[in-house]
């Protein structure tokens, strides 16, 4: 986003930019997670799509500028398939190194790691760009993803797995793991409300540079801003963490989703330091909605599709977030507060959107993919 600001020197740029590198993990989710379970060393297949992504981080920046903004974006499009690998691709790995009795703790641990990529990483683009210029920040985000590689190559090879035991096809599994998750009532839920969400999410990202240089004084501390959302997420999985099962992870879902609403409506204010209030609201609400999540995709998915169905939801999540920052940069710079107030309805929508599921029409259909 901010290296799209500064160099194309455009909103639109740049929100076209971080929707182009997200929006095709839409295709390469399902087909990366289909991969992952059917994979019997999954750490090389990950690193893999690591690399991938490092290196379209790289092309990207050597294109900025210097080649046409609509070559820069195919490769940004490219890149961002294998984009599900920084999220659902590690968390479906979390059973495999972890106790079954142990897992709801360590469900918790895995959703506080984002919170602290969260809070680390954006109040180091912002500190880089500012000090350094946005490319440089780009450079430095190529750097740290590549240093992942290591941990994904060492990750265990799945127990008991034998060759020619796996007769269905890529295609196959990938219907079967999305009939799995439209016909499950829990995982069809979680999924549209964290979709929305992540909608709403990407439209506040697209207006972080404006909000960073028309409220406090440089598009660079915009960034910076995330992080104070990122902390309060930390904190709030932190407390979570420590009582895992105090409020079932299907509530937190939708309750997470209202309190990002009201966090967003804050945020059109156009004070400093109402808007720091908002973002640290923000992650209260954001924290725990994506340990919920993962606990829900914990308890209903399969183990044979379970890395499918990780990586298809956050692809379906990356999507969300790359459409609705598609919409806000446009939206922001004829009306920044306007922007924010839409995302804080496309919050209220995300809510609402758990209750639209109807538990006993989708589990007939969960019972009719079940026999399939």
């Amino acid at each position: 986003m901010l290296a799209g600001f500064a160099l194309a020197g455009s909103t639109t740029d740049a929100s076209l930019l971080l929707a182009g590198i997200t929006i095709s993990a839409a295709v390469g989710g399902p087909v990366l997670g289909s991969l992952l379970d059917r994979a019997e060393r999954p750490g090389r297949l990950l690193s893999g799509a690591l690399a991938l992504y490092a290196t379209g981080l790289g092309a990207i920046l050597a294109g900025l500028g210097r080649v046409p903004f609509a070559v820069t974006m195919s490769i940004a499009v490219v890149a961002g398939l294998s984009g599900p690998a920084l999220s659902g691709g590690w968390t479906a790995q979390l059973p495999r190194v972890t106790a079954e009795d142990h897992l709801p703790r360590a469900n918790a641990l895995d959703a506080m790691t984002f919170s602290v990529a969260s809070l680390a990483g954006p109040a180091l683009a912002g500190g880089v760009a500012q000090t350094l210029g946005a490319p440089t920040a780009v450079a430095v985000s190529a750097v740290l993803i590549g240093s992942a590689l290591p941990a994904a190559w060492m990750l265990p090879t799945r127990p008991g797995r034998a060759r020619g035991v796996r007769t269905t096809s890529v295609v196959s599994d990938l219907a079967g793991g999305l009939r799995v998750v439209v016909g499950s009532p829990p995982l069809a839920r979680a999924t549209l409300t964290s979709v929305l969400s992540c909608a709403a999410q990407g439209m506040l990202t697209a207006c972080i540079p404006l909000l960073g240089e028309r409220v406090l004084g440089g598009a660079g501390r915009g960034a910076v801003v995330l992080s104070c959302s990122a902390a309060s997420a930390l904190v709030a999985n932190a407390v979570l963490a420590r009582f895992p099962r105090s409020v079932a992870p299907d509530t937190i879902i939708w309750a997470s989703a209202l309190v990002q609403a009201a966090a967003l409506a804050l945020a059109a204010s156009g004070r400093p330091v109402v808007l720091i209030v908002a973002v640290l609201v923000a992650g209260i609400g954001e924290g725990p909605q994506l340990a919920a999540v993962f606990a829900v995709r914990h308890r209903e998915a399969p183990e044979r599709l379970r890395g499918q169905i990780f990586t298809t939801g956050a692809s379906l999540k990356i999507t969300g977030f790359a459409l609705g920052a598609t919409v806000a940069g446009p939206v922001a710079a004829r009306s920044l507060p306007g922007a924010l107030v839409l995302a804080a309805s496309v919050a209220v929508l995300a809510a609402l959107g758990f209750f639209a599921v109807r538990p006993a029409a989708v589990k007939t259909s969960d019972d009719r993919a079940m026999s399939a």
